[in-house]
């Protein structure tokens, strides 16, 4: 199996141990989390759904992004993938939630270089977030999106 195969595997093994939840509140991957962990066999006891929020004000509306961050700082940065995080565990009633943001390219957003992706977990121990920088086309930085918050997710479990 490969290792894009192993990863949403090994984080659905890992939630199901636990006996514990996961949701997803998505900006540059529209629903690519989601998606990936629903692939695996077993995943309808782990996962909870998500929330698709590639339009900024979706962000606030539907994630509960602070509408003064998403002003001052734009729709890419670390913040605002922790709220998006915290949106989705609380709005889908989960024990962890996901938060993704950032620029798939090809032309830079308010400023923001292409491949520059921030992810966040929220959970029971509180928040952890981190920058990405991913180099390819928009389907490498949105696969590489999806990877980096399996990765961060699977490391807060265990």
């Amino acid at each position: 199996m490969s290792e894009q195969g192993t990863l949403p595997r090994r984080v659905v093994e890992l939630l199901t141990a636990a006996g514990q939840t996961v949701a997803a509140a998505e900006s540059l991957t529209a629903g690519l989390v989601c998606a990936t962990l629903a692939e695996v066999p077993g995943s309808s006891v782990v996962l909870r759904g998500g929330l698709v929020v590639y339009a900024t004000e979706l962000k606030h509306e539907l994630a509960g992004v602070s509408p003064a961050l998403l002003e001052a700082e734009g729709a890419v940065h670390p913040e605002v993938a922790a709220q998006l995080a915290a949106g989705a565990r609380e709005r889908c009633r989960s024990d962890w939630g996901l938060g993704l943001t950032g620029v798939a390219g090809p032309a830079p957003q308010d400023g923001v270089a292409p491949g520059t992706v921030h992810v966040a977990a929220c959970g029971p121990d509180g928040r952890h977030a981190r920058t990405l920088k991913i180099s390819g086309d928009r389907d490498a930085v949105r696969t590489g999106a999806v990877r980096g918050a399996l990765v961060l997710l699977a490391e807060q479990l265990g």
